[in-house]
């Protein structure tokens, strides 16, 4: 899951990061609120914690603009404002959750889980082509009726390539996904999760598209 962190703080921002991280998200960090919508214009993020007081933009100010070009990523808005007015102020905007510094880590990684949970595919919802199902919440799927446990990142590209099935999924699309800017990456990270997806699919569901990407392959 891929969250991108919006705040000028460094040392809140560096422990935010790292405490994210920990706790098995993907982070990208900026640090003022025109990098914070440049980011999210550009590229495809899950969460985002974004600060109210960024410098360029306020956080508030970047909400109305993501929400006003259809962006609904979902944003949880970090404020030293206590008023319920300005708590108001941020949800009208678009936030859709807040929380009050000073805040524990633990609550923020539990309030970010919940806005996924809202977001993601309903439990009843599933992915299915070519006798494959998969079932993204619970990180599981069928291969012709048989059940077989896949790891956070082989789902997160199983995902991307069963929703654009028949078409090649870009490999930088792919590591965006996967990865934060500043993660260190071996070269053939996304070659081993595949490797270990076409184990358990079967080898020609996934095809490689020689220098450009990989598709799911139906047909």
């Amino acid at each position: 899951m891929r969250v991108l962190i919006a705040e000028d703080d460094a040392l809140l921002g560096d422990g935010i990061q790292a405490g994210l991280r920990a706790k098995g998200f993907t982070t990208d960090w900026v640090t003022d609120g025109a990098a914070a919508e440049q980011a999210l214009r550009s590229e495809p993020f899950d969460l985002v914690v974004m600060d109210w007081l960024l410098p360029e933009r306020s956080g508030v100010d970047v909400i109305r603009s993501l929400r006003e070009v259809g962006l609904t990523v979902p944003v949880l808005l970090l404020t030293v404002r206590d008023a319920v007015e300005e708590r108001i102020e941020g949800l009208d905007a678009g936030a859709d959750d807040y929380l009050t510094k000073p805040f524990d880590l633990e609550e923020l990684a539990a309030r970010l889980r919940a806005l996924a949970r809202r977001r993601a595919v309903p439990a009843e919802e599933r992915l299915m082509a070519d006798g494959v199902e998969l079932e993204p919440n619970r990180l599981r799927v069928r291969v012709n009726g048989e059940e077989r446990p896949l790891g956070r990142r082989e789902t997160a590209v199983l995902s991307m390539l069963m929703e654009r099935a028949d078409h090649v999924v870009p490999r930088e699309h792919l590591e965006e996904r996967l990865y934060g800017w500043d993660e260190a990456v071996a070269s053939n990270a996304l070659e081993v999760h595949i490797h270990h997806l076409r184990r358990k699919l079967g080898s020609n569901r996934i095809r490689t598209v020689r220098g450009v990407g990989y598709r799911f392959a139906t047909e």
